[in-house]
C-alpha cells in the first residue's frame, strides 16, 4: 500500500548521523521520515569508548582538520546537552621506550589550542608518584600529563536527537527496515517492513543513507547490480571491570603497537575499557569480542595498572562495528575517522555516508544538507539545546541541587540518574508526585513505572532491553528479578496492544 504522503527527505538509519541530520532537516522545515531497522542507536552508535573527544590520536596522522572541528564541536555540544555530556579529566602516563616527552607535550599543546577552548581547563603536567597515581600506577611510572575532553551517553545522544527530529515535525519509525528503493523520474518510492511483517510504500524526493555498517546495502537496493564496496568495517571492543581505581579522572594508556586504551570511571562502580581495532568481515548483527580482544585490554592495562586484571573478572563486555571509509590505509588504526560523502544525482539524488564519529556528528548533519542543496537558511543546531539540556554546564550541580529539594522523597542516588539522562525532563516523570507511591509499580533499584512510561511515550523505546543498555545502564545495576519484571511488564504491554 502506497503512503499519500510525499517525504522531502527519507533518512535511512537511526544511529548518530541518521538522527543528527533528521534533526536538522527538520528545523529547516523540510518533511522527514527516519527509518530504523532496529532500536535507535542499537549497533555502532551505541557501542563508542563515549567519548566527545578531538581525538588526540589523529594528530599524529595528520588529521588537522578533523581534530580542529572536533574540538570546536566537543564544546557545542557540551553546551546543549550538559546532562548527558560533561568534562573529563584524562592521565597519559609518559612510558620510557614509546612516545617521547616532547612529542606529548606537543600534540597536547596543539590540542589544547586548535579549537578554541573556553570551558575546559588546559593541560598540566603531573606527579605519578604522587596521590592518588602512585597507589594505582606501576612504579615504574614517574611523569605524565593530564588534559581535558567529555564523556557522553551515546546511545541517550542519538535519541536526545531523534525526540526533537520528531518535536520538530519529522517522523521517526524504529523496527522498520527498508527493504526496496525504487527510483522514479522525480521520486524514489521506498518500501518498508515492520517488525510484524507488514510493508507499506512511502515516497521521498531525496534519501539519505545513513545505514552505518550497511551502507553499502542500501546503495544495492538503490542500485541493483552495483557490487561496490566502500567500507572498511572494524571492529571494537569494550571490558566493563569492578571499579579498579578509586577517583574521577580517566587513563589514556599507550601500547607497543602505537594504539592506546582507555580506562574510563563508569556507572560509579565500574570501570570502562577498550578498545581493540580489529578487521571485521562477518555480519554486523552478530559482532562480539573475541578472546584474543580479552587478551588484549587485558595486557595493555596490566602494563600500567599495579593490580592485573583478567577477562574472567569483567562483569560485561560490548563491541561494535564502525563503518570507516576504505582509503585503503595498511593499518586498521590509521583508516580515516573522518566523514565521506557520495552523492548520486542520476535521477532522485540519494547521499550516502561513510564513516563519522560521534563528536562531529552535527557538523556532519550541516554539511550534509548543504551537500543536497537544502541549507538555505541560518544553520540552527549549534545553539539550540536537545530535550532536556536547558541547563549551564557550569551550574550543573545548582539543578541536582534543586531536584534533590523538589524530589527529597526520591533519594540522592536515583535523583542523580534521572537528572543526568533527562536533564530538565525529570519533571516530565517525577511531575507532580509527592512519594514513592505515586510513581506506580516499582521494578528494582531506583526503577518505577512512571519512568518506564515516559520511556515508552517519547523515548522510542518498545522492549525491556531498549530500557536495560541504551536508555540506560541498569542493566549492571538491577538484579535478575528486577529485570524479569521489566520483561514482564513489556509483554503485558503487547498482549493488551
Amino acid at each position: 500500500m502506497t503512503s499519500d504522503q510525499t517525504y522531502d527527505l527519507l533518512v535511512i538509519g537511526g544511529g548518530i548521523n541518521g538522527a543528527g541530520i533528521a534533526r536538522d532537516a527538520a528545523g529547516r522545515g523540510q518533511s522527514v521520515l527516519l527509518v530504523e531497522k532496529d532500536d535507535l542507536a542499537q549497533h555502532t552508535s551505541s557501542a563508542s569508548t563515549k567519548l566527545v573527544h578531538g581525538g588526540l590520536r589523529y594528530l599524529e596522522h595528520y588529521e588537522f582538520r578533523l581534530v580542529r572541528e572536533s574540538l570546536i564541536e566537543r564544546e557545542r555540544l557540551l553546551n546543549i546537552a550538559p546532562h548527558i555530556i560533561w568534562p573529563l579529566r584524562f592521565v597519559l602516563p609518559h612510558d620510557e621506550g614509546l612516545r617521547p616527552k616532547w612529542m606529548l607535550r606537543l600534540g597536547l599543546f596543539l590540542y589544547d589550542n586548535l579549537g578554541g577552548r573556553k570551558l575546559l581547563p588546559g593541560t598540566r603536567t603531573v606527579n605519578l608518584r604522587d596521590y592518588p597515581h602512585a597507589e594505582i600506577l606501576e612504579s615504574r611510572l614517574k611523569k605524565g600529563f593530564e588534559y581535558s575532553d567529555c564523556w557522553v551517553e551515546d546511545s541517550r545522544l542519538v535519541v536526545l536527537n531523534a525526540m526533537d527530529a520528531k518535536e520538530r515535525g519529522a517522523a521517526v519509525l524504529t523496527r522498520t527496515n527498508c527493504v526496496a528503493l525504487d527510483r522514479r523520474k522525480d521520486l524514489w518510492l521506498a518500501t518498508l517492513r515492520a517488525a510484524d511483517g507488514s510493508e507499506r510504500r512511502v515516497k521521498a524526493r531525496i534519501v539519505v543513507n545513513s545505514a552505518g555498517p550497511w551502507v553499502d546495502d542500501v546503495l544495492g537496493l538503490a542500485k541493483p547490480g552495483n557490487n561496490q564496496r566502500n567500507l572498511r568495517l572494524v571492529k571494537g571492543s569494550h571490558l566493563i571491570f569492578p571499579k579498579l581505581y578509586e577517583g574521577r579522572h580517566a587513563y589514556i594508556f599507550q601500547n607497543k603497537d602505537d594504539r592506546i586504551v582507555f580506562a574510563i570511571p563508569y556507572e560509579r562502580e565500574f570501570t570502562l575499557v577498550g578498545t581493540t581495532d580489529v578487521l571485521f568481515k562477518e555480519d554486523p548483527n552478530t559482532v562480539a569480542i573475541s578472546d584474543e580482544e580479552r587478551a588484549y585490554i587485558c595486557d595493555a592495562v596490566n602494563e600500567y595498572l599495579r593490580v592485573d586484571v583478567t577477562p574472567d573478572q569483567a562483569v560485561s563486555d560490548y563491541s561494535g562495528v564502525r563503518p570507516l571509509y576504505e582509503d585503503n590505509a595498511s593499518d586498521n588504526s590509521t583508516v580515516t575517522r573522518d566523514y565521506v560523502f557520495a552523492l548520486d544525482e542520476d535521477g532522485p539524488p540519494i547521499l550516502s555516508i561513510f564513516g563519522g564519529k560521534i563528536t562531529t556528528y552535527r557538523k556532519l548533519a550541516e554539511h550534509a544538507l548543504e551537500k543536497l542543496g537544502l541549507g538555505d537558511g541560518e544553520s540552527w543546531t549549534a545553539e539550540a539545546d536537545l530535550p532536556g539540556g536547558d541547563i549551564d554546564p557550569a551550574r550543573f550541580d545548582e539543578f541536582f541541587v534543586q531536584c534533590v529539594t523538589r524530589y527529597p522523597w526520591f533519594g540522592p542516588d536515583g535523583t542523580i540518574r534521572l537528572a543526568r539522562a533527562y536533564g530538565t525532563r525529570i519533571s516530565q516523570i517525577l511531575g507532580d508526585a509527592n512519594g514513592l507511591e505515586d510513581l506506580g509499580k516499582h521494578f528494582g533499584g531506583d526503577l518505577y513505572e512512571a519512568e518506564l512510561r515516559y520511556l515508552v511515550e517519547h523515548e522510542f523505546v518498545t522492549t525491556a532491553e531498549d530500557v536495560l543498555w541504551r536508555r540506560s545502564k541498569l542493566e549492571l545495576h538491577l538484579d535478575e528479578t528486577a529485570k524479569a519484571k521489566i520483561r514482564d511488564w513489556f509483554s503485558r504491554r503487547r498482549q493488551a496492544a
